[in-house]
């Protein structure tokens, strides 16, 4: 007989979108049932579970009775907020103390978006996510938008009719991590789908009514698989037509599979102006689409390339042609300055001050072309 796990308190997960930064954060499951895609190493060497529904709705009320006290304490003059604060959760266990902090930043950030941890949500049960789901909406019923993560493995093996049931009950967004769509490079990362499931999964997510955000990763393929990531993927992109695309430009952890094969030469990564080569392909290959682009996240070199299509599209892909049409010494200083959080976009470099400092830093590490890889792999470790 199966042993019964007994409720530890509330609980986080190691992650979320940067989209979700205000949101509230509730774990469904732990950790990732795949964990095997090569350039991810969050969830290395842990083991996946799903958490009992019950123990999920503990979460949930503890978090109701958290905000209600906490908006009654808010709700008073300000003298004495702060010690009051601190008393509704001093002493109590790690997992109270999470969830006091855990219901005092969402009620501050106006309590209207929830994230279900951790790497795929959509693989428990239909039946127990509809269940938890429409807890959620008893217990919040303010709140305006439920997402999750999900593989698109997973997607693709939920009937069009659990969908709906799922997307009724009141899951509004799905970020699925496409990272590509050329079967190439998706074998070569180990990421367990191919192409074409990443096609049917998007589209069953569609057609359920449930907003899409796909993933595209410029780098992962690369530089034998450069082209390819970047041109089928929007080929899929295409056929799915997502309500989002985000950028997330491939980053290599030491705790990856995809650092040893880096560094035994079995893939060899592209710097920046190839990364920006590679982009501009997959935007250019966009097309009979309104997709919306986000570039949320630090890694990405030129986080100005948003907008939606198709009426944004020039706009968009301006930077990376004015990027690439630059010399090489111009492209370094740039590259440097973004880095090192001198620069947030190419217009600062017309800003004769910011210019300055990423020139004097530039020089001060004596980065040429031939080494700023290396100065930006080295960066980069800040912001994984």
């Amino acid at each position: 007989m199966k042993k019964t796990e007994t409720y530890q308190g509330f609980e986080l997960g190691p992650i979320r979108p940067p989209s979700e930064a205000s949101s509230l954060l509730l774990r469904i499951t732990r950790n990732c049932p795949w964990n095997k895609c090569t350039f991810c190493g969050i969830y290395r060497d842990e083991k996946f579970s799903i958490r009992p529904v019950s123990h999920i709705f503990k979460d949930i009320d503890t978090i109701r009775y958290y905000v209600d006290e906490i908006q009654k304490i808010m709700g008073q003059p300000a003298a004495g907020n702060h010690r009051q604060l601190i008393a509704l959760h001093a002493g109590k266990p790690e997992g109270e103390q999470m969830a006091f902090h855990s219901a005092l930043n969402w009620t501050r950030g106006g309590m209207q978006s929830i994230f279900l941890q951790d790497a795929n949500t959509m693989v428990i049960k239909p039946d127990d996510l509809v269940e938890i789901l429409l807890h959620v909406r008893k217990v919040f019923p303010q709140v305006k938008r439920i997402t999750s993560y999900a593989r698109s493995h997973s997607i693709a093996r939920i009937s069009d009719e659990n969908l709906s049931r799922i997307a009724k009950a009141g899951l509004n967004r799905i970020h699925i991590g496409m990272e590509s769509a050329s079967d190439e490079v998706l074998e070569f990362v180990k990421k367990g789908v191919d192409k074409e499931k990443q096609i049917i999964a998007g589209q069953k997510v569609k057609r359920a009514g449930i907003e899409l955000s796909e993933y595209f990763m410029p780098g992962l393929g690369g530089d034998k698989y450069s082209r390819a990531n970047a041109l089928q993927t929007a080929d899929a992109i295409n056929q799915i037509n997502p309500d989002f695309v985000r950028i997330r430009t491939l980053a290599i952890t030491k705790n990856s599979e995809l650092f040893k094969d880096y560094k035994s030469g079995v893939f060899t990564k592209i710097g920046d102006v190839r990364i920006a080569e590679e982009l501009l392909l997959f935007l250019d290959n966009l097309n009979g689409i309104t997709t919306t682009i986000k570039s949320d996240h630090i890694l990405n070199l030129c986080q100005e390339v948003e907008g939606r299509l198709p009426e944004d599209k020039e706009r968009m892909t301006a930077p990376l042609r004015k990027f690439l049409a630059m010399n090489p010494e111009e492209q370094v200083t740039y590259i440097i300055g973004r880095r090192s959080g001198i620069f947030s976009r190419l217009d600062d470099m017309d800003d004769p001050g910011m210019l300055k400092h990423a020139e004097k830093t530039r020089d001060a590490h004596q980065i040429t072309l031939d080494n700023v890889d290396k100065f930006v792999a080295e960066m980069t470790k800040r912001y994984i």
